[in-house]
C-alpha cells in the first residue's frame, strides 16, 4: 500500500465524508447539504482512476483498500448510531458499544471495497476508457448485492435526492436505483473530461457524449409524467404514545390496563398540534388546536409498534381493542405480539412480532406477522456461530418471521401493513400494492434511535416507498416520526417527536399500478448483468493476454 500516494488517501476520506453529509444527521437535510451528492463520489472515483506511485494504473487491491477506506468513512458518519443505541438503549458497555459500530462499518464498507475492485478490473481490461462511465453501473449493482446479500439497503445514494421533486418521477419505474445511477452518473461525468485524454479528439467525443447523457437524462425525465396532488377522501388518528425503551426506561412500567386506557383515549382524542409539512424543518407551519374534550371520530385508527406489553390472546386487550372500534365506528390497526400454539418447535409456540386488523364490529379479523426481522434485536443469525458473544447477544429477541404478506380488506379497501425494519426494502413493501393494497400502513417504534439521525433516515425510506408504488403512507411510530405520506413522497401532516400525542390527518386510496411496483428491482438487476458482463470480458481479455 506504499505505492498508493497520499493525496489518493486523502481522496478516499474526502469522498466517504462527502456521501455523509446529503444524508440526515440530526433532523431534516437542508438543501445544501442535500446537493452535495452530485460530487460525493467525485474524489473516489478520482483516486480509483489515478495511478500509483509508479505511474501504472492502481491494482485491484490498491482501488478495492482505497474504496474500503472511503465507505468505511461513509458508514462511520451515517450509522454513528448505532453507538447510542447499544449503550444508551441496550444497556450495554461504551467501549462495547463503539467495538459494535467499528465492526458495523468494517463489516458493510466491504461493499464499497466491492465497487473498487469492480473499477479496477474493468480499467484494467477492454473498456478501460470507459470505465468511468460504466461506474454508475457498477454502483447500482453493488447497492443491489448490499440489499440482497447482507440486506441493508440503508440510505442508498438515491434517498439523497428525496426532496427533488423533478428527480423522483424516476422512482415509480426505476425505484430508489434509478436515482443512484443518476447521481452517481453526474459525479462520473465530472472526470471524464480530464481523466481520459489518451488521443487527440478523446476529450471532445467525451465531453459531446457526457452533454448527449446529461440532456438524455433531463428529457426523459420531462416526459415522465409530473406528479400530481392526490385527493385526500378520508381520515385516520395515528397514535403516538412516546414510551421509553430498553435501559432508557428509567420510570416504573405502566400496567397493561393503563396503557390501554392511554393508547385508547389518543385514539379519539388527537392533540392539540401538528406540524403541517415536514416536522422541525424551518418554515414548516404548525397548526395548534383549542382543547376539545369531544371525542374525533376517523376512518381508520393505527397503533404504533411500541415497547408496551399487548398479547394477541390477551383478553384484557382484546376487550379494550373491541370497544374501542366499536365506539369509534372505525377499524383499528395496532402494533401487538402474536403466540400461536405449535408443536412444530421445541417451546410450542411462534412468537411473531404482529400487526393486529380490528373491524368497525370489534372482531379481530385479519394478523400480518413481521417477515423481515432484524437480525440481533429480534432474531440471531446463524446463532451457534456467536457462541463465543452468547452473554452479549443474551437480550436480543426470539422472534419467528411471518410466513403470508397479509392484507386487510374493510369496505372495500385494502390495507397493506409492514413493520419497521420491513420498509428500507423496496422489493418487499411493493409486494403489499402488487397483491392489492390501495394504502400502505406502516408501524414502528424508532425509541431505539434516540434523538439521532436514525428517525429521519428512516422517514426519508418510507417516503421513498410511498413514490415508488404511488400511495399513500400512514405512519405511526412510538416516539416519531408519526406522519400522513402523499404518494409522491411529501410529509402532508406530522406529529412532533418525542410527545405523547396523536394527530388526526387525512389521506386517500389509490389503485394504480406502477411499473416499479409490478416488476420490482428490473433496473438494478440489468445494471448486475452489464457489470458482470464488464467484468467477464474484461478477465476474458486479461488471460487472453497472458
Amino acid at each position: 500500500m506504499r505505492l498508493i500516494p497520499g493525496k489518493l488517501w486523502a481522496l478516499a476520506v474526502l469522498s466517504g465524508v462527502l456521501q455523509v453529509l446529503p444524508f440526515p444527521l440530526a433532523g431534516p437535510v437542508p438543501a445544501w447539504r442535500a446537493a452535495l451528492c452530485w460530487i460525493a463520489l467525485t474524489p473516489l472515483l478520482w483516486a480509483l482512476a489515478s495511478n500509483d506511485r509508479r505511474g501504472k494504473p492502481l491494482s485491484v487491491r490498491q482501488s478495492a483498500t482505497l474504496a474500503y477506506l472511503s465507505g468505511f468513512v461513509w458508514y462511520l458518519g451515517n450509522c454513528y448510531w448505532i453507538y447510542q443505541t447499544m449503550y444508551l438503549y441496550g444497556g450495554l458497555d461504551k467501549p462495547v458499544a463503539l467495538g459494535i459500530l467499528l465492526l458495523f462499518c468494517l463489516y458493510l464498507g466491504l461493499y464499497h471495497a466491492l465497487f473498487g475492485m469492480l473499477f479496477a478490473v474493468v480499467r484494467a481490461g477492454k473498456w478501460a476508457r470507459l470505465a468511468l462511465l460504466l461506474s454508475p453501473v457498477l454502483w447500482v449493482a453493488v447497492e443491489l448485492a448490499r440489499a440482497r446479500i447482507t440486506g441493508l439497503p440503508w440510505d442508498l445514494l438515491g434517498l439523497a435526492q428525496i426532496d427533488n421533486s423533478a428527480l423522483t418521477r424516476l422512482a415509480p419505474y426505476t425505484g430508489a436505483y434509478g436515482l443512484s445511477f443518476v447521481i452517481a452518473l453526474i459525479n462520473a461525468l465530472w472526470l471524464v473530461r480530464f481523466q481520459l485524454r489518451e488521443r487527440k479528439h478523446t476529450r471532445l467525443l467525451l465531453t459531446a457524449l457526457g452533454v448527449a447523457i446529461v440532456v438524455t437524462c433531463i428529457l426523459g425525465v420531462r416526459m415522465i409524467a409530473h406528479p400530481h396532488r392526490d385527493p385526500a377522501t378520508a381520515t385516520a388518528i395515528l397514535v403516538q404514545e412516546n414510551l421509553e425503551v430498553g435501559a432508557a426506561a428509567k420510570e416504573p412500567p405502566a400496567s397493561t390496563q393503563q396503557l390501554l386506557e392511554s393508547f385508547s383515549y389518543l385514539s379519539r382524542h388527537p392533540g392539540d398540534r401538528m406540524y403541517l409539512g415536514m416536522p422541525e424543518r424551518k418554515g414548516t407551519p404548525i397548526l395548534r388546536y383549542l382543547p376539545s374534550p369531544a371525542a374525533r371520530d376517523s376512518d381508520l385508527i393505527v397503533w404504533p409498534e411500541s415497547p408496551a406489553p399487548f398479547e394477541e390472546d390477551d383478553l384484557q386487550f382484546r376487550s379494550a381493542l373491541s370497544s374501542l372500534a366499536v365506539q369509534a365506528h372505525a377499524p383499528v390497526i395496532v402494533g401487538n405480539v402474536a403466540m400461536p400454539r405449535t408443536t412444530s418447535n421445541g417451546r410450542g409456540y411462534f412468537l411473531y412480532n404482529s400487526a393486529s386488523f380490528v373491524s368497525p364490529q370489534g372482531e379481530f379479523v385479519g394478523r400480518y406477522d413481521k417477515m423481515h426481522l432484524v437480525p440481533f434485536g429480534e432474531y440471531v443469525p446463524f446463532k451457534d456461530l456467536f457462541f463465543f458473544a452468547q452473554n452479549l447477544l443474551h437480550e436480543a429477541g426470539t422472534f419467528d418471521a411471518g410466513q403470508t404478506r397479509s392484507l386487510f380488506y374493510m369496505n372495500g379497501h385494502r390495507y397493506g401493513t409492514f413493520i419497521c425494519y420491513e420498509s428500507i426494502f423496496a422489493d418487499e413493501v411493493r409486494q403489499f400494492v402488487r397483491n392489492g393494497a390501495d394504502v400502505l400502513i406502516n408501524i414502528s417504534n424508532d425509541g431505539w434511535y434516540g434523538d439521532t439521525s436514525a428517525p429521519w433516515q428512516h422517514l426519508n425510506m418510507v417516503r421513498m416507498r410511498a413514490i415508488e408504488n404511488h400511495r399513500w403512507i400512514l405512519r405511526a411510530t412510538n416516539t416519531g416520526v408519526t406522519a400522513s405520506i402523499d404518494p409522491n413522497g411529501r410529509v402532508v401532516a406530522a406529529a412532533p417527536r418525542h410527545v405523547r400525542t396523536s394527530i388526526r390527518v387525512r389521506f386517500g386510496y389509490e389503485n394504480d399500478l406502477t411499473f416499479y411496483a409490478a416488476h420490482g428491482d428490473w433496473f438494478a438487476w440489468a445494471c448486475a448483468v452489464a457489470s458482470a458482463a464488464a467484468l467477464f470480458a474484461s478477465l476474458r481479455r486479461r488471460f487472453a493476454v497472458n
